[in-house]
């Protein structure tokens, strides 16, 4: 869906890596790594969204690091185009309602920390979660969105453990009941 709205697959790297996660940051040669493609073509995307405010930037020795501008008004929209660019946004629907006493709700793995992924990791945390149903509405859904999901099931009391060993740019909380 994004292709055909964003020719630039190094445009869309970026959106994915800074605007999936409020967390992440990088640098220039560590982007061109990661993406695999020329320092000159990420360095040329990267101008066009720090000029428009959309990424923010600072120096840590000889390194420019850039983060999504948060503040920005459109940092919310286009994280939840993304969102429902990968699919999440029908998981949560559909599971939210019927899971049981569902707590909280985490992306992890590539799509927490920026990358583009057929598989998306879920993390949901309850109580009591009718597994049954989560299983078969994960399988529903796989279908509709063409990406396997991964999931795992933690108690409101595991969950702080889990979270402790990860750094912040490796989950992003998706829901809460707090909310």
């Amino acid at each position: 869906m994004l292709e055909t709205l964003i020719t630039s697959k190094t445009r869309i790297k970026l959106l994915l890596k800074f605007f999936l996660n409020e967390n992440a940051e990088s640098y220039l040669r560590n982007l061109e790594s990661e993406f695999g493609d020329s320092t000159n073509g990420i360095r040329l995307e990267l101008n066009k969204f720090e000029d428009a405010g959309m990424l923010k930037s600072e120096f840590r020795g000889n390194k420019k690091f850039f983060k999504a501008n948060t503040n920005h008004p459109l940092y919310p929209e286009i994280h939840n185009i993304l969102l429902k660019q990968i699919g999440i946004d029908k998981i949560l629907d559909k599971v939210i309602n019927n899971i049981g006493s569902l707590d909280k709700v985490f992306l992890v793995g590539d799509f927490a920390k920026g990358k583009d992924s057929t598989i998306i990791d879920l993390v949901f945390v309850g109580d009591d979660i009718n597994k049954s149903y989560l299983l078969d509405i994960i399988n529903k859904a796989e279908k509709v969105i063409k990406r396997k999901i991964r999931y795992l099931l933690f108690s409101c009391n595991e969950i702080g453990a889990f979270l402790q060993e990860k750094n912040s740019t490796e989950y992003i909380l998706l829901w809460s009941n707090e909310a």
